[in-house]
């Protein structure tokens, strides 16, 4: 269980099957006594769920975000007989659209897809040779592409967080690579302890290695591990949190399709156990966590009483305030990503609604590395017109490269001849929010330069591949003769460093009472993708809080 993420395709189906009912027992058994309890209020917590949070209420923990961090917070919270309530500036998504399906497709975005835009903003700009993007309605759709200077941070909106728009590659950081990570955490807690009680909340799985090397919609990750393996390094199996067995009837045509429909980037209407169905609806069960969708939380201070006054506005779905409320905390948890919560705090510090928060608020923020890159096969390695939208593998070059490449699927129904990949790298660069007193905004400072050191990184996997294979990098994915996506980010981390901005449990100084548990925490990098380091990190944090500070 020391690397859960990073398995050898010598992997049996034990690994995949027991791998959730070998460690949910974890969670079950503390779990019972809040369901049994839960049960009796079925009724009234149902009805108290949807509706939205009341002007002048007085709740004992607030929760910004209903992301990784938030869910978690809220609910070891409830399980310990705390009532919570989560703020989320995203909508509920639990409606069907006129096509009878929550989430819009891949290669179909329509109002549905973006956060109050006009037109789409999507990761690869152009395909053979053809800009892509297309007008939309302006909506509060899932994925916010929010342009920050020199980088596009692309994010979750909606009940559930980034877990509605990743593709949910849970992966597990080597140990090795842990102190860099966080070097004031403990290890042997965290892969003792708590990365196990994450995946296990999170319910992670791995595919089935012989039914990958069988079923078509994984062609593409095959022509990525043999031509991986075929300059030299490891292609490991990567742990995901979609439902395998689903996956495969999918796959057998016996079920709706969404994985091997190519639903990702908008949402998946089926197999992925995003949070809605896994942290959040064990937190709803308790009966003591209610959530407001389409708020937005504009200023914390403190209260003469005791606790925080906290400041929300409610929003339609194109994205017109509606109403203010005002309402207070005892206890508040900043878990609106790291974007979100960084801007926030540093506003809250700047115009001194919260002026005792410490210089390093903003500050150590980083894109975990991420950049993108094509490659043109040859007519003889198809990668197949059919690709399920999960990915689940990687290549390993982290130790002498640098770089660690998830084999990305490019979902779009026809065949491309062409690999892609996502990115993770070791980028030192680091980037700090300020505020901007004339504007009233929050800015971020980084620079697309500073994606440099990530391309240099991944080319010490890609040129080599292409020198092996006799081929070239794509350029028609990112703009015209352009080979790499170095314009963005699925990884925004830092901002409210963890021991800097706050103490060693997320306590931010200078309050009592108020904590970040999300990805602001970690310092721009975890070396793989980070929601399962986020998660791990809140079970760890918010352990701690409710064993000493209630």
């Amino acid at each position: 269980m020391s690397d859960p993420s990073l398995r050898d395709t010598g992997s049996q189906r034990l690994s995949r099957r027991g791998f959730i009912a070998g460690t949910s027992s974890i969670l079950g058994a503390a779990a019972l006594a809040s369901h049994a309890t839960a049960a009796a209020r079925t009724v009234a917590a149902a009805a108290a769920a949807s509706a939205p949070i009341e002007n002048g209420a007085n709740v004992p923990a607030l929760v910004i975000g209903t992301g990784y961090g938030g869910s978690v917070a809220a609910l070891r919270l409830a399980q310990a007989g705390v009532d919570v309530h989560m703020i989320e500036m995203g909508m509920a998504w639990d409606t069907p659209g006129a096509d009878g399906k929550i989430f819009c497709n891949t290669t179909s975005p329509d109002q549905r897809s973006y956060w109050l835009r006009t037109r789409t903003k999507q990761p690869l700009s152009n395909f053979l040779g053809f800009p892509i993007d297309k007008d939309i309605p302006r909506y509060t759709g899932i994925l916010d592409a929010e342009e920050m200077g020199g980088i596009i941070v692309y994010q979750g909106r909606g009940v559930g967080g980034g877990s509605l728009v990743n593709g949910g590659m849970a992966v597990t950081p080597k140990r090795s690579n842990f102190a860099a990570i966080l070097p004031s955490v403990d290890a042997e807690e965290m892969y003792g302890t708590y990365y196990p009680r994450a995946n296990a909340g999170l319910g992670v799985g791995l595919v089935d290695p012989v039914w990958f090397d069988t079923v078509d919609c994984y062609q593409f990750a095959r022509v990525g591990r043999k031509h991986a393996q075929r300059s030299g390094f490891p292609f490991v199996f990567v742990p995901d949190v979609y439902d395998w067995d689903y996956m495969e009837q999918e796959a057998a045509g016996t079920v709706p399709k969404s994985a091997v429909a190519g639903e990702i980037l908008y949402g998946n209407n089926y197999g992925k156990k995003s949070l809605q169905k896994t942290y959040i609806a064990q937190a709803r069960a308790t009966g003591r966590v209610t959530i407001s969708p389409l708020h937005k939380v504009t200023s914390v201070t403190p209260a003469a009483g005791g606790g925080y006054t906290v400041v929300i506005e409610q929003i339609n779905t194109t994205g017109d305030v509606t109403g203010t409320k005002t309402v207070t905390a005892g206890k508040v948890f900043f878990a609106a990503g790291s974007v979100g919560t960084s801007k926030l705090l540093v506003r809250l510090k700047a115009t001194g609604a919260l002026a005792n928060l410490n210089s390093e608020i903003g500050k150590g923020w980083g894109d975990n590395g991420n950049v993108m890159c094509g490659r043109a096969n040859h007519m003889w390695d198809p990668t197949g017109k059919v690709q399920a939208s999960i990915p689940c593998g990687g290549i390993d070059n982290w130790d002498a490269g640098g770089a660690f490449a998830e084999v990305a699927p490019l979902p779009t129904g026809i065949e491309t001849y062409a690999s892609f990949y996502l990115s993770i790298t070791k980028n030192p660069n680091r980037a700090e929010f300020t505020y901007n007193a004339a504007s009233g905004a929050v800015q971020l400072n980084w620079q697309t330069a500073w994606k440099q050191p990530s391309i240099d990184m991944a080319k010490t996997i890609f040129d080599k591949i292409n020198a092996k294979e006799g081929t070239i990098y794509r350029t028609d994915l990112f703009g015209t003769n352009k080979i790499w996506g170095d314009h963005l980010t699925y990884h925004p981390l830092g901002g409210a460093v963890l021991g800097k901005a706050t103490d060693n449990y997320g306590r931010l100084h200078g309050y009592t009472g108020l904590y970040v548990i999300d990805g602001a925490l970690i310092p721009g990098n975890t070396s793989v993708n980070p929601f399962v380091t986020i998660t791990a990190l809140a079970e760890r944090n918010i352990e701690k809080i409710i064993a000493t500070d209630l």
